[in-house]
């Protein structure tokens, strides 16, 4: 079979979907449609609808766009099913009820910004950083059931340096994830439309050997300063830049402020005086996690810009403040 005659319907919303979208179209392969959520209200008075990004890319390339509420929705359903797809690819995407998985003759994958079974779930990259991973990397699966969950096709491993945060990873799994789609996309050419794969179940001893992506919200990104000050500098990494770690201090009166940290350094300096202190050494800003002390590199007051920490010492006198535990 020739890519031009495997017929490709894509799926997904956000810049990391157009990654592998803009690789398939300008490899060549037929992407007949894209399917991507209905266009969002913005402005202050939530009167003007934005496209995604993947919707701006396809409609560039004068690819058709479905945008449907439901994914169940009769007129959706049809209307895809008259695309005859033969294959259809899922990049940071909504959960696809059975209806639309099971449609296309060679079924539906999915990129994933893991390694799966590892880290199935909504934000697969923040948590892999939070949780101190030195490797993670892109899987394309089998759409089942269960999210996350069906049956590996490929995978590809990307390295996570101490210095990364979501944004680097972010960036090196858009392309590794592109790349991959497309070498599952030639290798079910090379079978007819069909590929070899392995169940998860196969792939891990125990569920509880399993690490979880869960949604991050608000609540998710408050700092625990009672920790190693390894875990305090994993969390602020992979919450950085966006949604951005915080945390609650306390000047010397006693008044309260909320605290971004979007960048930190870890010292070897001991922590004293109690975790959550603040001290100034030779013009850094510091606070105390459990064992050693953090180092704020940018970080961004509430009501105020985001700042390099030397910048804001210039203006604060930090003598006295704390975080809020």
């Amino acid at each position: 079979m020739e890519k031009k005659d495997l017929r490709i319907v894509f799926m997904g919303t956000p810049e990391f979907a157009v990654g592998t979208l803009s690789k398939l179209v300008e490899g060549g392969y037929n992407v007949v449609a894209v399917v991507t959520q209905p266009d969002k209200p913005v402005g202050r008075h939530q009167d003007t609808l934005q496209p995604s990004l993947v919707k701006q890319y396809a409609m560039s390339k004068k690819i058709p766009v479905l945008q449907p509420v439901r994914m169940k929705d009769p007129e959706f359903v049809e209307a895809l099913r008259a695309y005859d797809a033969d294959l259809q690819v899922v990049v940071a995407f909504r959960m696809l009820p059975e209806v639309v998985w099971s449609m296309p003759r060679f079924g539906t994958f999915n990129v994933h910004a893991a390694l799966l079974p590892q880290y199935r779930g909504a934000a697969p990259i923040n948590w892999a950083v939070i949780n101190g991973e030195v490797q993670t990397g892109v899987t394309t699966f089998f759409l089942d059931h269960d999210i996350d969950t069906g049956r590996i096709i490929m995978q590809d491993t990307f390295d996570i340096h101490d210095d990364y945060n979501v944004e680097n990873v972010y960036d090196g799994l858009m392309e590794l994830g592109a790349n991959l789609a497309l070498k599952t996309i030639d290798k079910m050419l090379e079978g007819d439309g069909h590929v070899e794969s392995m169940a998860q179940s196969d792939m891990v001893a125990s569920s509880s050997d399993l690490h979880s992506a869960p949604k991050i919200f608000k609540d998710t990104c408050n700092i625990s300063w009672n920790q190693p000050v390894k875990k305090v500098y994993d969390f602020i990494r992979g919450l950085s830049p966006v949604p951005g770690a915080w945390t609650t201090v306390l000047d010397d009166k006693g008044k309260e402020y909320v605290l971004k940290i979007y960048k930190a350094a870890k010292t070897e300096i001991p922590s004293d005086g109690g975790v959550g202190l603040f001290t100034v050494d030779q013009g850094r800003l510091l606070v105390n996690a459990s064992d050693y002390k953090l180092q704020l590199e940018v970080i961004q007051l509430s009501g105020k810009k985001r700042m390099e920490a030397r910048d804001f010492l210039n203006g604060k006198d930090v003598s006295g403040w704390k975080v809020k535990l």
